[in-house]
């Protein structure tokens, strides 16, 4: 059986499949503005994965050109571009501190499409940054204090009792946002949507940013 007749299966049990115009991707049909697409494929791949949807990979390069990638989450997305969090002494922020240039990947593997999303990445705002930290899961706010993100740790123990000090000083209040954290915006100067095809006959579109707010186009080979 085709990878393209499982998909269909796969989504016709999702109930997904009325999303999916036969696993193909026209340039006729394509939104002319990419962050408009990436959108309706979200929505799309938030119903078949709800969980993963929004995970993504990141690469940064330090300044020497050595790359590095992880997977992040994404936390929204405007025209303005597409937004991440993580600990301002990290190294992907050491690494976008010395180039700030980066991509993205997603990958949705129910609806065998894939997102690539490249440009220039800066910080948002610290009320930005603030609001979100708000929302987080106490447990998360009190590791995002405690830790010493991609720093040296001798044992997990001492982790754990930084939790504590942590969790003591904080006590019966709320959990402020630390100023060593928060948020990256990723401005896309290209955006990718690749569709997956039977006999690896893929379709791909990228959008490539003009003057203004126009976008280019164009079709690339599988």
């Amino acid at each position: 059986m085709s990878i393209v007749k499982k998909l269909l299966i796969r989504l016709l049990k999702s109930g997904a499949s009325r999303y999916l115009d036969e696993a193909k991707l026209s340039r006729a049909k394509a939104d002319t503005n990419p962050i408009r697409q990436f959108a309706a494929w979200f929505e799309l791949a938030k119903q078949v994965d709800p969980e993963f949807a929004n995970a993504m990979v990141l690469s940064t390069a330090a300044s020497a050109g050595q790359p590095s990638s992880r997977l992040v989450l994404l936390k929204e997305f405007d025209e303005r571009g597409f937004v991440f969090f993580t600990n301002y002494a990290s190294r992907k922020a050491q690494e976008l501190a010395d180039n700030p240039q980066a991509s993205l990947v997603f990958w949705w593997k129910e609806v065998y499409r894939q997102v690539r999303v490249e440009g220039r990445v800066a910080k948002v705002s610290r009320a930005e940054s603030e609001a979100y930290f708000a929302t987080r899961p106490r447990g998360s706010q009190i590791g995002a204090w405690a830790s010493r993100q991609s720093a040296t740790l001798a044992q997990r123990a001492d982790f754990e009792a930084k939790i504590e000090q942590i969790e003591t000083r904080f006590a019966g209040q709320a959990v402020p946002c630390p100023p060593f954290w928060g948020g990256y915006r990723l401005l896309p100067q290209a955006i990718e949507f690749w569709q997956g095809r039977e006999s690896r006959l893929h379709d791909r579109l990228r959008y490539r940013r003009g003057e203004g707010e126009s976008w280019q186009i164009e079709r690339l080979s599988p």
